[in-house]
């Protein structure tokens, strides 16, 4: 059961050529202010549910008295029905999905009054896709748009790693890449597009949960991101789940893998409300 506070449903925070993105939120009982956490769910840049894919959070987070927005964004063009390591290699409008990223941290702030939350305690939490897409929002934030930390769930945080070693890519696909004149491009755009690459010592915090049996990211990435983060100086803790694999709602309901959620709400109390 969700603590008691106010919801807000379908609620539009932009509209970008025609496209409405939404959030659903939760905002604790009282007059606040609010640390809040944005999160933004996965599913291959091509799919995934703001509700469903990421639901294992909302309680845990209202239960500590966060408010929470879960967002959409546009989607990328599926190439194969929506498989994670195809998707990889047709994500031209991956960018689109930044900016989404970019634009509801903008609206939460700019409506923070109305939501009772404050503008200067904003955490960004993603899980697999979305991962990338809040890290990449964080890292690199539009003018205003900072936030003060970032849960970030299996990420993959090295997109052209991925695609140049995952035993998940299709030898055809990769050989393919290889042997076109636009793999070059391919290859710069995807590094362009991995948090990894964008680590700085001013970087915002990061708490990176990560599923140690993870076959479709591995775990190695969230260790490399890490180990770059605090290279660069900046701050970075890893919370390995012992055995876990891809995905949040397969932690809850066949594993019983939910001693990440007390770390997180531990964490983010830490860097958000002290």
């Amino acid at each position: 059961m969700i603590a008691a506070g106010k919801s807000y449903d379908n609620v539009e925070f932009a509209n970008v050529a025609g496209s409405s993105l939404k959030f659903d939120a939760s905002v604790p009982d009282g007059p606040g202010p609010y640390p809040a956490i944005i999160i933004v769910h996965g599913g291959a840049w091509v799919a995934g549910d703001r509700r469903r894919s990421v639901e294992p959070l909302f309680e845990p987070l209202s239960a500590a008295g966060f408010a929470w927005f879960s967002i959409s964004y546009r989607l990328a063009n599926a190439t194969d029905g929506g498989s994670f390591p195809d998707s990889i290699a047709s994500m031209a409008g991956l960018g689109a999905a930044i900016d989404d990223v970019r634009q509801a941290v903008t609206y939460v702030k700019k409506h923070a009054a109305e939501y009772r939350i404050d503008p200067n305690r904003i955490a960004l939490a993603g899980e697999s896709a979305g991962a990338q897409l809040a890290s990449m929002a964080a890292l690199k934030p539009d003018p205003g748009g900072a936030v003060q930390a970032v849960v970030s769930f299996y990420c993959p945080s090295d997109l052209a790693e991925l695609l140049e070693k995952s035993p998940r890519i299709p030898d055809q696909l990769r050989q393919f890449i290889k042997a076109s004149p636009f793999g070059d491009l391919l290859l710069a755009n995807l590094r362009d597009l991995s948090p990894v690459n964008w680590v700085q010592k001013d970087s915002p915090p990061f708490l990176l949960i990560h599923g140690t049996d993870d076959r479709l990211v591995p775990f190695k990435q969230s260790r490399e991101m890490c180990d770059a983060l605090q290279g660069a100086g900046g701050s970075c803790e890893i919370y390995p789940v012992n055995g876990g694999g891809h995905g949040l709602r397969w932690w809850e309901s066949e594993r019983g893998l939910t001693g990440y959620k007390k770390a997180m709400v531990k964490w983010l109390d830490a860097k958000l409300t002290h």
